[in-house]
């Protein structure tokens, strides 16, 4: 199945085959509260050579707690979040499921920061929780 999706405005647009997806998360963690403006943000992890984008991002980088540089794309006219990344992997995209034409068929098997989640948007206990980032 073709998945496809893009930004509020449509300037941004982007596409990828569902077989390809490694899986998808909730991730906690006070920036992805902050560029969401919400209690998570539900991404899900594409090979980058199976994401194909039409439209530029632009984006916004800052150091993780374990030191990594996390690249987050959104479109520069909307504002909507796309994507996201992590510069010293270049192997993975993190797409933001709000942002498909249909999120349907997204199934979440795992939070990240769950110490960070907040009492009126907690951790799903059905799904598999790391404290904080999960060691790869």
């Amino acid at each position: 199945m073709q998945a496809e999706g893009g930004c509020l405005c449509g300037a941004v647009r982007y596409s990828f085959d569902s077989e390809a997806v490694v899986t998808a998360a909730h991730c906690h963690c006070t920036d992805c509260q902050k560029c969401t403006g919400s209690g998570k943000a539900t991404i899900i992890f594409v090979p980058t050579p199976a994401l194909h984008i039409d439209g530029s991002l632009k984006t916004y980088t800052v150091v993780g707690t374990a030191g990594s540089h996390v690249t987050r794309g959104f479109c520069p006219d909307c504002g909507s979040p796309v994507l996201s990344y992590v510069e010293e992997d270049s192997t993975l995209r993190f797409v933001k499921a709000g942002s498909l034409d249909d999120p349907s068929w997204v199934t979440v098997t795992t939070s990240f920061w769950g110490d960070s989640a907040h009492a009126w948007s907690p951790v799903d206990a059905a799904t598999h929780s790391f404290a904080g980032n999960p060691d790869m």
